[in-house]
């Protein structure tokens, strides 16, 4: 009772910080200007159009190239964080009540801000509305899992290529709300929420130790952040990619028939198949999360 009574506060505790920080300023992405700036100078202005219009993939840009415009948007994020979190690391243990905090936050505000750069880039769908609306379920449980791929959880792998093969099969331009908040997937976002819990209270810990000693504690605390954000950033970015939402030969052409119904435009298409770069969308399984 008491086990179940700590994860569910683990879980609790990783949404409250998911929700604050995505109220930060500058952390939800506008994805017409985000895709026209990383798009513009490999693309032509008709792939950029389409792209935004519909999807990366519905505009036939290659995976390859995505990839590119991807590494210097994760460059560009590393960057930014690493020196904030070394920044914040100049006061010393003096400070710790007000860098500590504010660390984190902005930690999980470039991790929000890279896992849209990332999903936008590989076809998913706007995640949030205008600026001061609140996050929705749907969109609090496609973080959590984004999360859990940044942080290597298998579950997590399966059920983002669970909902990228959903999104794929219906021809759809949005989230599969139902799935996300009722359906098969909701149950694993739960499960990684309260993994993402525990395991970033352990890395508050380590950020706060490596913070206590003026000036070294900037060199190290930036390190540490540079250690960490890369390597999870990546870790999503390969995942993505991998998906067939994301190739563009996976596309249904005007007078093709989906389900019986002839489709009148193009629009990115791909069958739900664990034979893909990425993990197996259908291994949806319960387990505890690995690191």
């Amino acid at each position: 009772m008491k086990q179940g009574k700590e994860v569910e506060n683990a879980e609790s505790r990783f949404f409250t910080l998911l929700l604050a920080a995505a109220k930060l300023p500058g952390v939800r992405i506008d994805r017409e200007a985000y895709l026209r700036s990383a798009l513009a100078r490999r693309c032509s202005e008709e792939q950029v159009r389409r792209a935004i219009d519909e999807t990366p993939a519905a505009a036939g840009i290659p995976v390859d190239l995505l990839d590119k415009a991807a590494g210097d948007s994760i460059r560009y994020e590393t960057a930014k964080v690493s020196a904030l979190s070394a920044a914040a690391g100049v006061p010393g243990a003096f400070a710790l009540p007000a860098t500590v905090p504010a660390d984190a936050a902005q930690y999980i505000g470039h991790m929000l801000r890279i896992s849209q750069k990332l999903a936008y880039l590989y076809s998913w769908p706007d995640l949030f509305s205008e600026e001061g609306d609140e996050v929705d379920d749907a969109t609090k449980s496609v973080l959590t899992l984004f999360f859990g791929v940044m942080f290597g959880t298998q579950s997590a792998n399966a059920a983002v290529g669970k909902v990228a093969g959903m999104m794929a099969e219906q021809v759809a331009k949005t989230l599969p709300r139902k799935a996300l908040t009722h359906g098969v997937i909701y149950p694993i976002v739960k499960k990684v929420a309260g993994y993402l819990g525990v395991k970033m209270t352990t890395q508050s810990f380590a950020t706060t130790v490596s913070k206590a000693i003026p000036l070294v504690g900037a060199a190290v605390s930036g390190g540490l952040t540079l250690a960490t954000f890369l390597p999870m950033a990546k870790r999503l970015k390969k995942h993505l990619a991998g998906l067939p939402l994301a190739d563009p030969s996976h596309r249904v052409m005007d007078g093709d028939i989906v389900d019986g119904e002839v489709v009148e435009e193009d629009a990115s298409f791909a069958p739900a198949t664990p034979h893909h770069r990425g993990a197996d969308a259908t291994a949806l399984k319960l387990e505890e999360p690995q690191s």
